[in-house]
């Protein structure tokens, strides 16, 4: 327990993703004009409009972009905001949390891109959010993870039993998933 009395730990502001007008021009500005750089792409057949993860460190993604659409405008909101936790325990303490507090989950498991296992829910006034652990590190000069190995999952239990190559997924209290 944390002092404030919650049962995990947030570590740091993840990432933010943003609905952008033009994917292409907005990856432009933040490489070119930011220096940050491509992860990995969700071409349209992965993602209505699809989708790009850039990076500006080791964390597979600092900021992803996504096609804006009539019900979410460029410029209007975010995707979602993702707050890091720094072991695996916390997220399935962070789930049993929402739960215990009846806050709707949207999705608990691995999405693909970055491989971070994560449980997905939403604020009070529908602000998209993520808690996560385990997103990929990507050294200067490697690539990232190939889209074969990423893995997605639909629950957190599901993710654990199958874990990607390099995530230990071995959790510190296994008791945890039987609350």
């Amino acid at each position: 327990m944390t002092a404030t009395g919650v049962p995990f730990q947030i570590g740091k502001i993840g990432h933010v993703a943003l609905y952008v007008r033009d994917i292409e021009r907005s990856m432009r500005f933040y490489t070119d004009i930011l220096g940050f750089q491509v992860s990995d792409i969700y071409n349209q057949d992965m993602m209505p409009g699809g989708a790009v993860f850039l990076r500006c460190n080791n964390d597979h993604h600092g900021i992803a972009l996504f096609q804006a659409t009539e019900a979410n405008p460029a410029g209007g909101g975010m995707h979602h905001m993702a707050f890091e936790v720094p072991t695996l325990d916390d997220v399935v303490r962070a789930r049993a949390h929402l739960r215990a507090h009846a806050v709707p989950i949207d999705f608990d498991g691995r999405r693909r891109a970055g491989v971070q296992i994560a449980v997905e829910f939403r604020d009070p006034d529908g602000h998209r959010l993520e808690i996560y652990w385990g997103i990929d590190q990507i050294v200067p000069g490697e690539q990232a993870r190939p889209a074969h190995e990423w893995k997605g999952a639909q629950s957190l239990e599901a993710a654990i039993a199958d874990p990607v190559r390099g995530q230990d997924t071995r959790l510190q209290d296994p008791a945890l998933l039987r609350h």
